[in-house]
């Protein structure tokens, strides 16, 4: 079995979003403790609304990019294995529709439509292995179209 997916995935769903919203509520807890000693809340009340438009903004973002990807997926030739959260399913490479691969946002996704729903839904987004070469497609996710279009085909 060959890991397809990200070994950072774990970074970018757990360790960046409790950094995010962990300085952010310091922040804001420092900025009350302060407001509260001074007792000029007109003045700082401009302090606390960048905090909390932040943590909003940072919510939606990572809702639509980050909580959605799932933790693991394996290559077993004609099959992929996704894991998330301690749930596996094992989806076979002729269930798969489509796949959509997005490079150029952080972290880099790709996203399998199934025909048949898994336990994941009917699609299963994870994070790409990073590149660091910009501007041109993975090996890994050319090779997967490829594979998976052949076992459509049937051969």
């Amino acid at each position: 079995m060959r890991r397809i997916s990200s070994r950072m995935t774990f970074a970018y769903k757990w360790l960046f979003p409790i950094l995010w919203f962990g300085i952010l509520l310091v922040v804001l807890v420092f900025g009350g403790l302060v407001v509260m000693r001074g007792g000029h809340f007109q003045a700082e009340s401009m302090f606390f609304i960048v905090p909390i438009a932040m943590l909003g903004f940072g919510y939606w973002l990572m809702r639509k990019l980050v909580f959605d990807l799932v933790d693991e997926v394996l290559d077993t030739g004609d099959a992929l294995i996704v894991r998330n959260r301690g749930r596996e399913e094992r989806v076979a490479l002729a269930n798969i529709t489509n796949v959509s691969y997005s490079p150029f946002i952080n972290p880099p996704r790709v996203t399998l439509s199934l025909r048949q729903p898994s336990l994941f839904g009917t699609k299963v987004t994870f994070c790409a292995p990073v590149r660091f070469m910009p501007f041109t497609t993975s090996p890994v996710v050319d090779e997967l179209i490829e594979r998976i279009d052949a076992a459509r085909r049937g051969k």
